[in-house]
């Protein structure tokens, strides 16, 4: 059974529908980009994959005993966000809260995976340091192990390189590939960047007015991906 199943699925907000008819599956340990143009619905099927919003019609379905709540979020950050003062530790840790029910307090094994996310990220060092007077990637690295708190099974990451430069864009772009390819972790991107989608994911996921859903070798042979293709050539 596939790990998330879009069936039909309509999205708008205040009775106004931005995309229908969207049909795709994710299976356990892909890798799918989601692009489109701006306002094309991204954000709303995160919302609705999060189960933070209800879909106009149709429904996804989740299977492999996942839920909403154990997916884990990196979402995009605002000013206000890149300012939180909070140590690494008390965010990384903030990851396991789904996991709490109503004990007011982490137990030792919480703790321990925070640790040992915080470990995986490469940002030991970094635990007790203020989370706003980090760096943009490194600010991303305690967002992700935050993340990875709440889920072994998929991460839904929006724009995650989004104002990084570009050689911490490439490590953060390789850190996610590592999770995919060793760990098993499947990857929900959300991007703009159409060169890196069709470089790492294996599949995509094209929304807008016309819609398409694939694998990375089918959209590249498409008319979807051309036009995207070429305006970064030419911006390039």
């Amino acid at each position: 059974m596939a790990l998330l199943t879009s069936n039909d699925l309509c999205l708008g907000y205040d009775g106004v529908e931005i995309v229908h008819g969207l049909n795709f599956t994710i299976e356990q340990g892909d890798y799918l980009c989601i692009v489109g143009e701006n306002g094309s619905g991204k954000s709303t099927l995160i919302k609705t994959m999060l189960g933070l919003q209800s879909p106009m019609e149709g429904k996804i379905s989740m299977g492999e005993g996942l839920k909403s709540n154990e997916i884990g979020y990196l979402p995009q950050q605002t000013d206000v966000q890149r300012d939180f003062p909070a140590s690494v530790w008390e965010i990384v840790l903030s990851g396991c809260g789904n996991r709490m029910g109503l004990r007011p307090f982490y137990n030792k094994q919480e703790k321990q995976m925070a640790k040992d996310n915080i470990s995986r990220m490469g940002i030991e060092s970094l635990t007790k340091s203020c989370y706003r007077e980090l760096s943009g990637g490194q600010q991303q690295r305690v967002l992700l192990a935050r993340a990875l708190c709440a889920t072994q099974k998929m991460l839904l990451l929006d724009e995650p390189v989004s104002g990084l430069d570009p050689i911490v864009t490439n490590e953060m772009y390789d850190l996610i590939e590592s999770l995919n390819k060793k760990e098993k972790i499947t990857i929900v991107m959300v991007s703009h960047d159409i060169e890196a989608a069709v470089k790492y994911a294996d599949h995509i996921l094209h929304i807008g007015k016309d819609i398409f859903f694939g694998t990375k070798e089918e959209y590249v042979n498409s008319g979807f991906a051309s036009a995207f293709l070429k305006a970064g050539e030419c911006n390039g």
